[in-house]
């Protein structure tokens, strides 16, 4: 992979890769998990090259999750922008100490030249005249036993906004085993309400506690259950192993909920993915934290914070 930086935490041996592309995670190895196994899937016909957002790893979904409604006019692509722009490495971020190595980087809303669209209030056009400004950046260590990202979302303009921002982790599955229930599957969203983007008959039924498992295309948001704020699961990667990730989020000071969006696009929908390999869905599960849009609105001099934590 071109013009991916390495940062190795050099006690543990543990390590991740980053591109500057959407500041896109696309290797995750872990000391104390099978001896510095891959934990992050990326598609053998990822493109690379800054002409698409990378297929696979842990892609950044801002300020748009999925496409904008269809009757807002707006031209912003699927998932927004921050994935789809170059991003600039904090100078002196990156570090190696006995604690955990790691490195972050930034990108200003001036900076992003791709995937604004028009029509909507991120346009170059109607957030001169809104006021609408922001800063992200992307802050990652890696230590022994995880992998930490946390996207903060700075409100720096003079209007508040509201926003979605999700992680959009796609986790390696051993073995082409993402569609053998015991051995790929979700345990810990027990009680979170279903949207299902595949199935809609599905809408509104609750998790049952004994976890979720792939049987041909998955595509479903979990939504939080009331008063629920962190995500904790497990996730089945085939081979009898298992990961864990959490996920929390805050704005300003306070505590705001996370839903989880689980995804494979089994047989059809891989074949139809020009970046996607025809069988390669029996090798990833994507679980992606998220804020959707349950939190308040980011008020000017604000910031929101949005933690995953992968441990391996």
């Amino acid at each position: 992979m071109s013009d991916i930086i390495t940062v190795t935490h050099s006690k543990s041996g543990s390590s991740f890769g980053i591109s500057p592309f959407g500041a896109t995670v696309v290797s995750y190895k872990s000391a104390s998990n099978g001896g510095g196994r891959e934990n992050l899937f990326v598609s053998k016909l990822a493109k690379l090259d800054g002409s698409k957002a990378i297929r696979g790893g842990i892609p950044l979904v801002f300020p748009i999750f999925g496409p904008p409604p269809a009757d807002s006019g707006s031209t912003m692509p699927q998932h927004g922008f921050a994935r789809s722009n170059m991003w600039k490495v904090k100078e002196g971020s990156q570090h190696d100490l006995d604690e955990h190595a790691g490195i972050s980087l930034t990108l200003d809303l001036a900076d992003a030249s791709a995937g604004r669209g028009t029509n909507n209030m991120w346009s170059e056009e109607q957030a001169k005249v809104d006021g609408t400004n922001c800063r992200l950046t992307l802050d990652v260590k890696v230590d022994a036993t995880s992998l930490t990202t946390v996207l903060v979302v700075e409100n720096n303009g003079s209007d508040a906004f509201n926003f979605n921002c999700l992680q959009h982790t796609y986790f390696a599955v051993d073995g082409g085993a993402a569609q053998i229930p015991d051995q790929c599957y979700v345990h810990g969203l027990g009680g979170y309400s279903v949207i299902d983007k595949v199935d809609s008959s599905n809408d509104g039924k609750l998790v049952p506690e004994d976890g979720i498992a792939l049987r041909g295309e998955v595509d479903r948001v979990y939504v939080h259950p009331e008063g629920h704020s962190t995500v904790s699961v497990r996730i089945g990667v085939g081979g009898g192993k298992t990961v864990k990730m959490e996920a929390f989020g805050e704005v300003g000071e306070s505590p705001v909920p996370v839903s989880c969006v689980v995804w494979n696009p089994s047989v059809e929908k891989a074949k139809a993915m020009s970046d996607f390999g025809d069988e390669q869905y029996k090798d990833m599960i994507c679980v992606e934290p998220g804020l959707l849009g349950h939190q308040p609105i980011l008020s000017p001099g604000k910031e929101a914070r949005f933690t995953q934590i992968i441990f391996a």
